[in-house]
Parts: C-alpha cells; sequence; structure tokens
C-alpha cells in the first residue's frame, strides 16, 4: 500500500487527516518530532508527503527544501495561510499543490490520489524510455530530466508536465487550459498566478542549462517554446 506522510501539528488536524486517509487504504503516518522531519522521512520513506508551514523549529518551507535535495516525492503544503505570496513560496520551495485550511477531506483525498498518480502510475509503467528533442534540447519524462549543450538539470514533475506540454505543441502555442489540465486535475481551484509561477521556475531550470527566451508568452493565449537561443547557444 502506498505511504502518506502527515507533517502537522495539530494534532487533531493530523488524526483526522490520518483517519481519513486510511479510510480510502493508504497508510498513514503521523509525524512527532518536527525538529527531525527528514528523519522521519528517510524512516518512514513516504510516496507522498502533506506538509504544514507552520511547524515549531523549522517551518514547511525548510523541510520541503530538505525534501527536495534528496527526493522528487510529492508534497502537498496544507496551510491556514491563504495568501498568494504564501502559495507562491510553497511552489517555489518545491512543492507539487497547495491546499488552504479549513478544507473539505475529499478535495485533500482527490489531490493525493492526483499527484500519486502522476509520480508513479501511467509514467511508472512505461517500459520504453521517452526521449522529446527539440534543437538539441532533451526531455527525459520518466528521468524528470532536461539536457542541452552537455548540462543537465533535474526537474519537478510539474516542470516535467510544462515542458512535455510546450514541446509537444510546438511551434504551437500551448493553451493556458492546456497547461491547467496536465499540470492539475481539479485545475478549476488553481488561481492563475499559480501556472505563472510554475512557468518561472522551468524558466530558471532552463537558464540553468545555458538557455535563455526559451518560452514566449503569448498574450490571451498561452505560451509557446522558442528555439531562436539555439544557434547562438551551440555557436
Amino acid at each position: 500500500m502506498q505511504k502518506i506522510m502527515i507533517v502537522e501539528d495539530d494534532p487533531k488536524i493530523a488524526e483526522h487527516l490520518q483517519s481519513y486517509i486510511e479510510k480510502y487504504g493508504y497508510v498513514a503516518v503521523k509525524v512527532a518530532a518536527f525538529d527531525r522531519v527528514i528523519d522521519e522521512f528517510h524512516k518512514t520513506k513516504p510516496d507522498l508527503v502533506l506538509l504544514d508551514i507552520n511547524l515549531p523549529s523549522y517551518d514547511g518551507y525548510y523541510w520541503c527544501r530538505q525534501i527536495r535535495k534528496e527526493s522528487i516525492c510529492p508534497v502537498i503544503f496544507i496551510s491556514a495561510r491563504i495568501g498568494e505570496m504564501d502559495q507562491i513560496m510553497a511552489l517555489e520551495n518545491g512543492g507539487d499543490d497547495f491546499i488552504t485550511k479549513p478544507f473539505h477531506p475529499e478535495i485533500v483525498l482527490a489531490k493525493i490520489r492526483s499527484q500519486l498518480r502522476r509520480a508513479y502510475g501511467e509514467y511508472a509503467s512505461k517500459v520504453e524510455e521517452r526521449i522529446l528533442e527539440i534543437e538539441n534540447l532533451r526531455l527525459y519524462p520518466e528521468r524528470m530530466e532536461l539536457s542541452f549543450g552537455g548540462n543537465t538539470a533535474a526537474l519537478s514533475k510539474k516542470e516535467t508536465d510544462t515542458i512535455e506540454v510546450l514541446m509537444e505543441r510546438y511551434p504551437r502555442v500551448a493553451g493556458r487550459e492546456d497547461l491547467l489540465e496536465k499540470l492539475w486535475d481539479e485545475h478549476v481551484y488553481v488561481d492563475e498566478n499559480t501556472l505563472n509561477v510554475n512557468i518561472t521556475r522551468v524558466r530558471k531550470k532552463m537558464e540553468s542549462i545555458g538557455i535563455k527566451g526559451a518560452i514566449e508568452t503569448v498574450r490571451g493565449a498561452g505560451y509557446r517554446l522558442s528555439v531562436t537561443w539555439s544557434e547562438e547557444d551551440e555557436g
């Protein structure tokens, strides 16, 4: 059975989450030592983490960064913070999704299922590795890696999905709805700014391997992959 690690310092909320998640056949493990979350992560080896932001000792952003140093395990933030900047910070620090308190347990479960499916479902079952390539830019979806000019960048699941949509649509525009549908099953709950943040993260990853100006914003439509950088960077 797949294992969910719950990092929530409110015992009532943690108990409620654990009871509901286990009701649907998952193993749910509550973290008790909030100053040793990464140790609990190593011990539990979860398939997904539910992570509060306001925690004793260090906040959830810090612990998400520690997890990201060694794992691409999906991380869903759950927090009473409702500001746009809090959601941006969650994504910038490696989170895959964000749920605000108070929450409906059905939404939490739906997002858990969505992240597990995307991280371990249809992609994990493929035997032959897929490689998407445009002008020496290569995406390895199953590895979640992007390479160009001898440089390689590790990607999060959402970064991988974003680049995959852009490459599959090239040279056409990838509409915002196309991206939202690929990235979030429940995109009706997703703020428009959340997609913008994800695009910004992808641009930074591309810059880290030597590509600038790779994603063009098409006002009122979406985004388009540009390959005008290829000759300049290869030269």
